[in-house]
């Protein structure tokens, strides 16, 4: 506190000298001191290893490799289940972080005890809100909101505060754990003391239930509520915390309607947490629509994770709300370390600089590792391994291999090498002090098998022990439905898993036990990095890609530094940790070009609906009563097309569109004339011209006339090479053909990467994919257009009579060693040996070789990747899956198979090709030396040099170039033209008259539904057929509609779900029907919102409605907990939003208020407190 303040008006707070403990822990920027570290000896490591390689004498150990062979069964749908913790169904993006330096300003200041001050954090803003309203509003700036505190705030908070307190909305883009909530408490306790309101949103309702508990905590009961999908708790408080989508619902209500009673009365702040969550493709459209409908009297508080383009955020919103300043910061009070966990060793992923890859994790490092070459360790050695050098040749070889290209497999073959057990990594970890430690892995049952695997390793002592026992028989008596009893031992161990398959009462309880200190791992889906608080000393990140519905796809940097943030305690760690784990796709170079890449910009994803159209056409109350007037009405229905137009076209995208696109177009411009220039200057004419200036004329003459003979012969190699390849193919088909149905033979494949690198990949050949009858993958080459072949030519000038030929392309299909699938023509065979799998049975009664593979190959689910590509046919691969390593396995390295197995050397035709080929290319090589041994070559090589230089510029000016179209495409204006679309169907249908603004009952209905298809879901609701249910059979019904993305588990083929009963079957049915039409209308408007309708899981919800106990429910359910949980909270959802839709039947409010009630209990009712 400065001198000036005390002289100025009285102390805020007495100071007094207390311990150096934190007094608040709710408040969201602890004290930042540091606890001594545990001395950590060789005999406190309390993991019951049997030996540091073998922790279990019989158990099966599990490898991230195993981790990754889980995924083949499983796409990982926990997004589903963050889907769910959105009121409006949004997802998570990526909050990330960077290593960047404090400035001297910024550095962290340790508490001296003179600055504490006594009571309660409440008490302190109860005092300053009596200063306010003693002494007025001049009280309140920054050093009196800053005293809140025990410590000194930072300098990007103080910044933001300041930008507050001068009536400006606030753009904050700071690094994750770096303490943006302050920013916004602080802007709390000066509205609470104005006597003003303040809403803060979240977009996950456990993170609204988290900052609820937390600020009243902060600013006492009284003064703060919550409102969410399932709760409302005090929703006339001065803070209140909502999801987005309540939030922008209330603005439909008084968005352009001055006089219409707006849900945002005497509302000075709104604070949107994680705002970066915009640029999620399905559900970032309702932070886009609360920004536009805002008004501009309110305050915007937006804080965002670290994003590229944070000043193009904060000039949308100062474009379209006003005033506005924008506060960044890349400083992390906990400094993150990285690291790579391979088999043997734990080592810092970066160079002691960190501008580079730490050059002991590069592969060709690790190979000469293998190889039992010791690396130079320092100048000595180098010396004395200098010495031995002209004694022994070896060593200059083995160093010279090493700064050799690998090939795709040579690469594979060292990753997998270097793949650790996971107990290898818990080991270097519990070694050095990393734990608590969370353990990203992106598939639940890789997070439930790791969990198996280590739970016999002791993290605990006795009395961490006694109290984890303690919680459990708490945990058992509150909750005994949602115990997960194949968790008890690991957890009692300090090991516990957490996704979407648990209940979210055990993964609280999970959570709860962990920020005590109870659980030193979580094994967890990449959902916990999404803004949970639960940051631990180290994060793993078990693999940089994850297996979509898609795919397997990497990481985006963002979603890695969202995940990355998680480690790094304030106030407890001088610095997390982050952990990548080596696995059998990519390894440490894949790690630093990801993490180097810097992180992604925020892009619009506005998209128009039902809803949204409904409400901004149909004015600020779409319900009619009988005591509203005719004005009223009238005021409500006024806002035309052109209006709505106006607001939807200040979307983020049209904001980029209009103004980063016409700067990203005048540089792409600029670009492509000076690439033209350059270009010109490199060209055959330009160079020529430059010999003839630096060069005597015989000396130009002798070049140039080589030159012309040069490109002549290098045409005529091309066409030879050509020819060879003909050839090639000439020999290889009635080679592969015998191989149709006799023994399935080794081959090479060959291609070279976008590096340059030439790839030699040993596989086991399958067959024509034209023979394989039946199956997906014949289906799918001969439906996409991306695997059209056609027949290919070639005409040489040789004289030769037979110099014209026609060759077709064919795909063929192997099993690489590497236990991928590779898709082919003859042009990527380079040859095909003699020696092969047998196709005879290995016992009696089993199928053959050849039918096993294909049948493991139609298993698979055709995600092809292009390698490389050419005329002759493309090169294509995708994974194989746990039943095919096995077969893989057993295809030999290609230095095992001999030279004279090779088959394709039996052709004298292609023989004789490669010769006239070998001849051609010589010629060139001769024309190449005499051009070097010329008269002017020594001033001509300068032309060259500088031409290759010029080169190098341009390749510079297209990567620019291609960057910046590729942000361009990533700029999409938002359309207008999908607003008429949507527009059109409502029209249609009769919900509204677009031209009048007329509403009708339908219209009302579906305005005022939350859902991702509200039109179809007001239909379904207004259907008469409803009105005959039971509570039960209502409830089925309901989560046939609400049930996308839940899935039953590939693992539990043996187990069941209940049936629905055939009343709620023969209502689907029906319902069917009317779905099929709304599908018609909506493609022949050209509209693509998805009309959920299915009955599978109905039965396990009417089952649950009937009354039936979550134990009896679940015996031998083919459903995890999670799930079902899930669905009935969705099903709960759309019931009790039923009783309050205005135009339904009295007899459907009642019958799914009684519905909702009775599914709403334990254990899967939450709680808000």
């Amino acid at each position: 506190m400065n001198t000036l303040l005390i002289l100025t008006r009285p102390s805020l707070f007495p100071t007094t000298k207390h311990s150096p403990v934190p007094l608040f822990p709710s408040v969201a920027q602890s004290i930042p001191l540091y606890r001594p570290k545990p001395i950590l000896s060789p005999l406190s490591f309390r993991l019951s290893f049997k030996s540091r390689r073998s922790p279990f004498s019989a158990e099966p150990q599990l490898s991230d490799a195993d981790d990754e062979e889980l995924e083949d069964d499983e796409e990982d749908d926990d997004d589903y289940e963050v889907a769910d913790e959105y009121d409006e169904y949004e997802d998570v993006s990526a909050e990330v972080s960077d290593d960047a330096q404090q400035s001297e300003d910024e550095e962290e200041i340790s508490v001296d005890s003179s600055n504490r001050h006594e009571g309660s954090t409440w008490q302190r803003v109860e005092k300053l809100c009596n200063l306010v309203r003693e002494f007025g509003e001049e009280m309140i700036d920054v050093d009196a909101l800053a005293d809140i505190y025990d410590f000194r705030i930072d300098k990007f908070q103080r910044m933001a505060i300041e930008a507050f307190l001068r009536g400006s909305s606030v753009v904050v883009s700071a690094p994750t754990s770096s303490g943006k909530t302050l920013i916004a408490e602080a802007a709390a306790v000066a509205t609470l003391a104005r006597g003003r309101r303040l809403f803060y949103t979240t977009p996950l309702k456990a993170l609204s239930n988290q900052k609820f508990r937390q600020f009243r905590e902060t600013f006492g009961d009284n003064n703060v509520g919550l409102l969410t999908g399932d709760s409302a708790v005090n929703k006339d408080a001065q803070v209140l915390v909502l999801t987005t989508e309540i939030l922008r619902n209330m603005l439909y209500n008084s968005v352009g309607i001055a006089s219409s009673g707006s849900g945002l009365f005497h509302v000075d702040v709104i604070v949107l947490d994680e705002v970066h969550y915009l640029s999620d493709i399905s559900r970032g459209t309702v932070w886009e629509e609360i920004v536009i409908y805002c008004p501009k009297k309110v305050q915007l508080i937006c804080l965002s994770a670290t994003v590229a383009n944070p000043d193009e955020l904060a000039g949308w919103i100062g474009q379209i709300h006003g005033k506005k300043e924008l506060v960044t910061s890349s400083w992390r009070p906990v400094p993150l370390t990285w690291h790579f966990s391979t088999k043997t060793c734990l080592l810092p992923l970066l160079n002691e600089k960190g501008t580079r890859m730490n050059r002991k994790l590069s592969l060709n490092y690790l190979q000469l590792s293998a190889s039992g070459v010791k690396p130079y360790r320092d100048d000595g050695s180098r010396r004395r391994n200098s010495r031995r050098r002209g004694r022994n040749g070896s060593l200059d070889s083995m160093v010279s291999m090493s700064e050799q290209p690998l090939s795709k497999n040579d690469k594979n073959m060292i990753r997998r090498s270097q793949v650790p057990q996971v107990v290898d990594t818990l080991w270097h970890l519990k070694a050095k002090d990393m734990l608590p430690a969370i353990w990203f892995i992106f598939n639940r049952r890789g997070c439930d098998a790791a969990v198996q695997y280590v739970e016999d390793c002791s993290l605990l002592d006795e009395c961490e022990t006694s109290e984890v026992e303690l919680a459990l028989k708490r945990f058992r008596l509150q909750y005994p439905d949602a115990l997960r009893e194949t968790a008890v031992k690991g957890l009692i161990r300090g090991v516990a898993a957490h996704h979407a398959g648990c209940l979210p009462l055990w993964k609280s309880f999970v959570e709860e036990l962990f920020q005590r200190g109870l659980v030193k791992v979580v094994f967890a889906t990449e959902t916990l990095a999404a803004g949970i608080n639960m940051p631990a000393r180290t994060a793993v990140i078990s693999s940089l890609s994850k297996r979509t519905s898609n795919g397997r796809i990497q990481l985006s940097p963002n979603e890695l530094l969202q995940m990355a943030g998680r480690a790094g305690r304030r106030g407890i760690d001088e610095k997390g940790h982050v952990v990548i784990v080596q696995t059998p796709y990519e390894g440490a170079e894949e790690c630093c070009k990801l993490l180097f890449s810097g992180v992604e910009p925020l892009v619009s994803q506005f998209t128009a609906s039902y809803g949204m159209v409904l409400n901004l056409l149909g004015g600020a109350r779409v319900t009619r009563r009988s005591n509203e007037s005719d004005e009223t009405n009238a005021l409500q229905a006024r806002r035309t097309l052109e209006e709505a137009r106006k607001l939807v076209e200040q979307s983020f995208g049209n904001y980029l569109g209009s103004n980063v696109m016409l700067a990203a177009k005048e540089e792409l411009a600029k670009i492509q004339k000076e690439i033209e220039a350059l270009t010109y200057e490199i060209s055959d004419d330009a160079v020529d011209r430059k010999s003839r200036k630096l060069l005597s004329e015989a000396a130009h003459m002798e070049i140039a006339d080589l030159q012309e003979e040069l490109r002549a012969e290098k045409r005529l190699r091309t066409e030879f090479r050509r020819r060879m390849e003909l050839k090639r193919f000439s020999a290889l088909k009635p080679l592969l053909k015998e191989f149709e149905n006799g023994h399935l033979p080794f081959i090479c494949l060959q291609y070279k990467d976008s590096e340059g690198v030439e790839n030699l990949v040993p596989a086991v050949y399958l067959g024509k994919v034209e023979s394989l009858d039946g199956s997906k993958l014949k289906q799918m080459v001969s439906i996409d257009d991306s695997f059209a072949l056609s027949s290919v030519g070639t005409e040489l000038n040789s004289g030769e009579s037979d110099t014209h030929q026609d060759v077709e392309p064919t795909y063929y299909v192997a099993l690489g060693s590497d236990n991928s699938w590779y898709l082919f023509t003859e042009k990527w065979i380079k040859t095909v040996y003699r020696s092969g799998f047998p196709n005879i049975a290995l016992t009696q009664g089993e199928a053959l070789p050849r039918e096993i593979m294909r049948t493991l190959l139609d298993k698979e689910e055709m995600q092809l990747e292009k390698l490389a590509d050419s005329e002759l046919g493309g090169l294509w691969y995708m994974e194989g899956s746990l039943e095919t390593w096995s077969w893989s396995l057993n295809v030999p390295v290609l230095s095992s198979l001999s030279e004279n197995d090779e088959m394709l050397h039996m052709s004298p035709e292609y023989i004789e090709s490669v010769e006239h080929y070998k001849e051609q290319r010589n010629k060139v090589a001769r024309l190449k030396k005499m051009i070097a041994r010329t008269e002017g070559f020594r001033e001509y090589k300068k032309i060259l040099d500088m031409a290759k230089f010029t080169e190098e510029k341009i390749k510079r000016l297209k990567a620019r170039s291609n960057h910046l179209m590729n942000r361009m495409e990533q700029i999409e204006p938002s359309g207008w033209k999908e607003f008429l679309q949507i527009s059109n169907v409502i029209h249609e249908t009769r919900a509204l008259n677009v031209n009048t603004h007329v509403i009708f009952p339908l219209g009302e209905t579906a305005a005022a539904i939350r859902g991702e298809n509200e039109l179809w879901l007001a239909m379904v609701l207004r259907n008469k057929i409803l009105l005959e249910l039971k509570p039960a059979q209502l409830a089925a019904v309901c989560a046939s509609l609400v049930s996308e993305g839940i899935k039953l588990r590939a693992w539990k083929n043996n187990n069941y779900i209940y049936e629905p009963s055939s009343t709620v079957l023969n209502v689907i049915t029906l319902l069917d029907e009317q779905r099929n039409s709304f599908q018609q209308l909506q493609e022949k408007h050209g509209v693509e919102i998805p009309c959920c309708l299915d009955s599978q899981f109905s039965g396990m919800v009417e089952a649950w409605a009937s009354g039936l106990s979550w134990r009896e429910l679940m015996m031998d359910c083919a459903m995890d907990e999670g799930d079902l949980a899930r669905l009935l909270r969705r099903t709960i959802d759309l019931l009790a939003q039923i009783p309050k839709l205005p135009d339904i039947d009295p007899l459907l409010q009642k019958t799914a208020k009684t519905a909702s009630d009775v599914m709403d209990r334990p254990p899967i009712s939450e709680l808000t407190g």
